[in-house]
């Protein structure tokens, strides 16, 4: 990706937040009330401007914001250089809820909760059993079901690439979940993983999914990736192949490339959780809250790029229905 790309892609998020700020919208503004309830949030390892996780669950509490009257400050590693340091100086801010943004700060996480036993906590994609911190997690696998069902209909070449993040199990669980609704839908179909061991590299992703077009003769990659898959994404555009994103609908990154994503809806999950956080005064009564399918959690964007036959889109209608249904159960970590 050029230096000058990867930069205006990150700062679109960026300028959003300094518009908040100069519109009175963070917890600094000189309207804030005393009674509105303070939600803090330590993002992810890329933090805003990944166009994926991070910046999904910055849209959710923009929709808090707007839908509850709730304030909020956020906290970026770039900034903070720790998760240790980003949680210290929410709670220095004294937030009413603090939000850890994924799996890998979950020991930041539980030390602060610890030594702030009055203090609530929620993390999302990671369970604690910390009776302060509530957990948010994801059906992923049935995403991802979805989103193999369209990469074994629409594949030319049978040959199909997945390109992960880390080698973690919440990965793992997007990548059984793609390889499972593949062979639902063509068993003759083959999947290459690789994992990249970063969400943060677009030119890492680049490379990766060059080799896995070249090399592999694959013709449809799903990056379940981070800012690391924007990368293949736009590879798989110039090889004149197809990709799938995720998390959000990532289509304006490759438009002739993208033929869906896998949604995450971190933004609906998280602003679901403040919602009830609120309505039950500052408290969680369910300690963990887990969405998927039917929870509207996570499904797929629409289908572009190509076009789903009759009898395609009758496969695909049918898989699903089967998901929703309980009759297909797809094997996790």
């Amino acid at each position: 990706m050029k230096p000058q790309l990867q930069k205006w892609l990150r700062a679109c998020p960026l300028l959003l937040a300094l518009m908040m700020l100069v519109s009175g919208c963070t917890p600094h503004a000189a309207t804030e009330q005393k009674s509105q309830t303070k939600i803090g949030i330590m993002l992810s390892d890329v933090g805003l401007g990944d166009q994926s996780f991070s910046d999904a669950a910055f849209h959710g509490l923009i929709k808090s914001r707007d839908e509850l009257g709730v304030i909020f400050d956020y906290k970026e590693l770039a900034q903070t250089k720790t998760y240790d340091v980003g949680f210290e100086q929410l709670l220095q801010e004294d937030c009413d809820l603090i939000v850890g943004l994924g799996f890998m700060v979950k020991d930041s996480l539980e030390k602060a909760a610890k030594q702030h036993p009055d203090k609530q906590f929620v993390i999302i994609d990671e369970q604690s059993d910390l009776p302060n911190v509530a957990s948010i997690t994801f059906k992923e696998e049935e995403g991802s079901f979805l989103a193999g069902v369209v990469a074994g209909l629409t594949t030319q070449s049978n040959h199909l690439g997945f390109l992960g993040g880390v080698d973690a199990p919440i990965i793992h669980k997007f990548q059984n979940g793609f390889e499972q609704g593949v062979k639902a839908a063509n068993p003759q179909a083959t999947i290459k993983a690789v994992y990249a061991g970063d969400f943060g590299k677009a030119d890492l992703g680049t490379q990766l999914a060059d080799s896995m077009m070249d090399q592999d003769k694959v013709d449809v990659i799903y990056a379940a990736a981070g800012f690391t898959g924007v990368g293949a994404l736009q590879e798989a555009a110039k090889h004149g192949k197809y990709a799938i994103g995720v998390d959000t609908d990532q289509f304006f990154i490759a438009e002739k490339a993208v033929i869906t994503s896998m949604m995450k809806n971190v933004d609906v999950a998280l602003n679901s959780a403040v919602k009830t956080f609120v309505d039950n005064k500052n408290h969680f009564p369910q300690q963990h809250m887990v969405f998927g399918l039917k929870e509207q959690g996570v499904g797929i964007a629409p289908v572009r790029v190509v076009s789903l036959t009759p009898e395609q889109q009758k496969i695909f209608d049918e898989q699903k229905q089967k998901l929703a249904s309980g009759s297909i159960t797809i094997a996790t970590p």
